[in-house]
């Protein structure tokens, strides 16, 4: 049988970047994640032939797949074929025998420069169709960016909806017994690899957050002296305050354009949300409620803020222009809302919900309808999307114990904790690496 390229494309990447030529028609293994229960699909990663790093490979691609809930990789045991050519078309009655419904095989070459050169297929094992061919090349290091970069583009061809696994995540990395913790700002790649400390842990960090628009983040740090707000540049490591507040300041966001930082500044039991331009470095009061209000989180275009307030008597979400109008609540649930995020998507708030002696994670539309509770437990808190406005990650702590990193789809079914192992607090989840 000859090869039916769907999709063929040539990614030429100093880092990892390139170009593809999209498919005329979609394949019919498809999964629908929008519909009421998803049956995770039979997948099959055989070890990539060639030079270097091809089981690694395989190994990250599988686990990438695995964690999303959407698939269920094969055993490697049952493989009925090993060593794959990426030139040779495999032999689909073994993989239909063990019920595989899609095969991914690769190689990987060393060129004379030294870079790695991958290739891999994506097939239809029942059609026998090549759904996907794709080449990349990099540096030897950046290997696993490569494995991400292969596992986005298999879940895009396979579900329609972008990717997020080439991405990083941003957190609080805790130790030390319960009343004396040391917390450092940590980063790591969304499945736990490479974990690297951005602070030394001599004073306590809060709520960090990504710019949407270059690897940059702000942050919360508490001194016996005070609060401040920085900017740290992940690739330059160089970070700056934003200045000096009357009061304590907290709680700190970037807006999707990257030129502006809005915040909570607390001054005499009062709390009230600031927003500040970057270039200018002006600041401008949004908010002047007696309540306590804090957490504000821009919509993806910009034009408005959601944040908690307890205006009404407890904390509710509400939401107004990024200037600072038209404030209106838009949660009428029993309980206490808190900590709300805008979806990269723009169609969902999440947010951290306390009600009944208990912590959840639900979603919310803009306008407060649809509301969905996704997790329960002694505390779930600090929800932050995926680029894809697909998965969630939140901390989870138990009685006693210490906070954990989970992830959650907007459905509630898929909840897992995260890769990372050790103790983790106030996630924030990167865009898409360029």
């Amino acid at each position: 049988m000859t090869l039916k390229t769907v999709l063929a494309a040539l990614f030429a990447l100093c880092l990892v970047s390139g170009v593809a030529i999209a498919p005329s028609a979609r394949a019919e293994i498809v999964i629908d994640v929008n519909q009421g229960e998803v049956r995770p699909m039979p997948i099959a990663v055989p070890a990539f032939t060639g030079a270097q790093r091809g089981g690694d490979m395989a190994a990250v691609i599988t686990g990438n797949l695995e964690r999303s809930g959407l698939f269920a990789p094969v055993n490697p045991a049952a493989f009925p074929e090993r060593n794959l050519d990426i030139g040779i078309q495999p032999s689909f009655e073994g993989w239909k025998a063990i019920s595989a419904q899609a095969l991914i095989n690769g190689q990987v070459t060393v060129e004379a420069d030294g870079r790695l050169r991958v290739d891999f297929r994506l097939w239809d094992v029942f059609s026998g169709e090549q759904l996907l061919g794709l080449q990349f090349t990099s540096t030897p290091e950046n290997w696993r960016r490569v494995a991400h970069k292969i596992s986005d583009a298999v879940y895009e061809r396979l579900t329609g909806e972008k990717g997020y696994f080439d991405t990083r995540v941003v957190f609080v990395a805790e130790s030390g017994p319960r009343g004396d913790r040391i917390k450092r700002l940590m980063i790591m790649d969304q499945d736990g690899a490479n974990p690297s400390s951005l602070t030394d842990g001599s004073y306590i960090v809060m709520t960090p957050r990504f710019s949407s628009t270059s690897q940059e983040i702000t942050y919360m740090a508490l001194r016996p002296t005070g609060s401040s707000i920085y900017l740290f540049n992940i690739e330059t490591a160089r970070q700056e305050t934003l200045g000096r507040f009357p009061g304590m300041v907290f709680a700190p966001r970037f807006s999707p354009d990257g030129g502006r930082v809005a915040y909570s500044v607390e001054r005499g039991g009062n709390s009230d949300i600031w927003v500040m331009n970057l270039a200018s470095r002006s600041q401008s009061r949004l908010t002047s409620d007696p309540g306590i209000d804090t957490s504000p989180s821009f919509s993806p275009d910009g034009t408005r803020i959601v944040f908690n307030s307890d205006r009404g008597g407890s904390p509710q979400l509400y939401v107004m222009g990024s200037d600072g109008s038209g404030a209106r609540r838009i949660s009428f649930g029993s309980g206490r809302y808190m900590t709300p995020v805008w979806s990269p998507n723009g169609d969902f708030i999440a947010f951290t919900k306390q009600q009944g002696g208990q912590f959840h994670i639900g979603v919310m539309r803009p306008d407060g309808s649809d509301e969905r509770i996704l997790t329960t437990s002694y505390l779930d808190e600090g929800p932050t999307w995926a680029p894809n406005g697909r998965v969630l990650m939140f901390f989870r702590d138990s009685q006693g114990g210490s906070p954990h990193l989970w992830t959650v789809d907007i459905t509630g079914r898929i909840l897992r904790p995260a890769p990372y192992p050790g103790s983790g607090s106030d996630p924030a989840w990167s865009p898409l690496l360029n």
